[in-house]
């Protein structure tokens, strides 16, 4: 087999597919989308010393796919507008909890940026009860 030929570089992606896989097998996160206002736990390493630092706010964005994919939380601290983007398969992320679920219509609102006062909030999603 060539290391140019097609089926050369078939089994190369599904080799790379598979560890993918695996990794991602590892991490437990909650289904969440941009809109959605998620608080972060991240340890963080200070010399010998490791805390655990809350980041929440609004997520953006999610972007990129398998071992490689990341999300944007943005959030106001003071009149100071603060984003951070987290690997979704980080091992410093302990956990992600979903506040609110909000009701966008894009998979990435960057126009949010731009929005203050009453105009930079979303609409909550509307739950449905199941009827037995």
């Amino acid at each position: 087999m060539h290391p140019q030929s097609g089926e050369f570089n078939i089994r190369i992606m599904n080799l790379i597919s598979e560890i993918q896989k695996e990794i991602i097998a590892l991490n437990d996160l909650p289904s969440f989308k941009s809109g959605d206002t998620v608080s972060v736990s991240y340890k963080i390493k200070e010399g010998n010393k490791e805390r655990t630092q809350q980041f929440q706010g609004v997520v953006l964005q999610r972007r990129g796919a398998g071992a490689t994919e990341t999300f944007t939380v943005r959030k106001m601290s003071g009149n100071i507008g603060v984003e951070r983007i987290f690997p979704v398969n980080s091992p410093f992320i302990e956990a992600i909890n979903i506040i609110k679920r909000g009701d966008v219509r894009r998979a990435r609102i960057f126009y949010f940026r731009e929005r203050t006062g009453k105009s930079a909030r979303i609409r909550e999603k509307k739950q449905f009860k199941k009827e037995a």
